[in-house]
């Protein structure tokens, strides 16, 4: 499978780009490294001047390729949530046990190590990951996420919580909030992994290495046990 999802071309939005960084050589070289200098110093004091500098081009080349830092960011976070869900499609193709199929997508989303099987070779799996976890919320966190979304610019991280939603409709179609779970399931793998990394006492990292898978499908697998009605009436049933 590793090979084969090696050879996938993720479809980023052309939006987010103004040259698609895929086409050459130089646009590679401008995602690897970029990934390497966000992950080290933080989105604050990455600038594309420093980019450059490191690449030992002009800023200008960088710019001819991205429109401003906070795009390169939502297109990184939006490859890597692509990502994941090309790997969570292809990893549960057999699994025809709708809950088992869920236990599966989340042990997938909490994965801390990934194997270098990027489709852009040159790009640090295991480095984007810590990206998506510090940073990817601050590409939405601001006072354009109205115009972004509707350019579609988050399609990524919502066409992943879509795939999470789908199937909790599929466990249990009375559940009244398919939606928020999904959302949360998809964000908060990430969020608990920043707070046990640097604010544990916010998390529970003391309960074992899968904390964190095991947290989140014990919470999703009560939640579909547990039908909530907008009208406040509660039902039991087995998911």
């Amino acid at each position: 499978m590793e090979k084969l999802l090696s050879q996938i071309k993720i479809g980023v939005n052309e939006k987010l780009y103004l040259k698609d960084p895929d086409t050459s050589e130089l646009g590679k070289k401008i995602l690897a490294q970029a990934i390497i200098m966000i992950e080290e110093s933080g989105l604050e004091q990455f600038t594309f001047k420093k980019l450059a500098q490191s690449l030992n081009t002009t800023e200008s080349s960088v710019y001819r390729y991205f429109e401003n830092k906070n795009k390169l960011l939502l297109y990184l976070s939006s490859w890597y949530w692509l990502w994941m869900e090309t790997v969570i499609v292809f990893s549960t193709a057999n699994i025809f046990d709708p809950v088992e199929r869920l236990k599966k997508m989340i042990e997938i989303l909490s994965r801390r190590e990934w194997h270098n099987v990027s489709p852009l070779n040159q790009l640090d799996l295991n480095a984007l990951r810590s990206i998506v976890i510090a940073e990817s919320s601050k590409a939405y966190l601001t006072k354009e996420v109205d115009a972004d979304n509707k350019a579609g610019l988050y399609e990524g991280f919502k066409q992943l919580c879509r795939r999470f939603e789908m199937l909790l409709r599929e466990i249990n179609p009375q559940y009244a909030y398919p939606n928020m779970l999904a959302s949360t399931i998809v964000e908060g793998v990430f969020h608990q992994q920043f707070l046990a990394a640097h604010i544990p006492v916010l998390s529970n990292a003391d309960k074992g290495e899968f904390f964190v898978q095991d947290f989140f499908t014990q919470l999703s697998i009560i939640a579909l046990n547990q039908t909530v009605h907008p009208n406040g009436n509660h039902d039991r049933r087995k998911a």
